[in-house]
């Protein structure tokens, strides 16, 4: 057993950036286009598109850039700001993973349920008034 967060920050009311948008950013910084890192997702080139499109006018910055035609390194790659706050999102999920790891060991302290000899948590009784 073992705990799982899923961690979103939030854009205004409605827009959520998590693992999945995070992972489209690591990809397109990596393989340096949109279209192959949607293909890698399994996501229509649209679809992602759409994301990013969605995604920078709810943060009101640039997270990607087209490189210029012609050139070596031709395609899409992270801005300053995209790898700035992708490294920020990454570092306070790995943080808070860390986090819950440390209290789900206080809370269940090693324990096993439903396991033939294995230690039980009993209920507590209620204090008397």
């Amino acid at each position: 057993m073992k705990p799982k967060l899923r961690v979103w920050v939030v854009f205004g009311n409605r827009l959520k950036f998590g693992d999945g948008r995070a992972r489209l950013l690591e990809l397109i910084d990596e393989r340096g286009s949109l279209r192959q890192a949607a293909a890698e997702l399994d996501m229509s080139y649209r679809n992602a598109w759409g994301y990013l499109q969605e995604l920078e006018k709810a943060a009101g910055f640039k997270l990607v850039a087209r490189a210029p035609e012609g050139t070596l390194r031709s395609g899409m790659r992270l801005t300053s700001n995209g790898r700035e706050f992708l490294a920020c999102y990454r570092a306070f999920q790995r943080s808070l993973d860390g986090a819950a790891a440390r209290h789900f060991d206080r809370a269940f302290g090693g324990r096993t349920f439903g396991r033939r000899g294995a230690r039980s948590i009993r209920p507590r009784r209620a204090a008397a008034r």
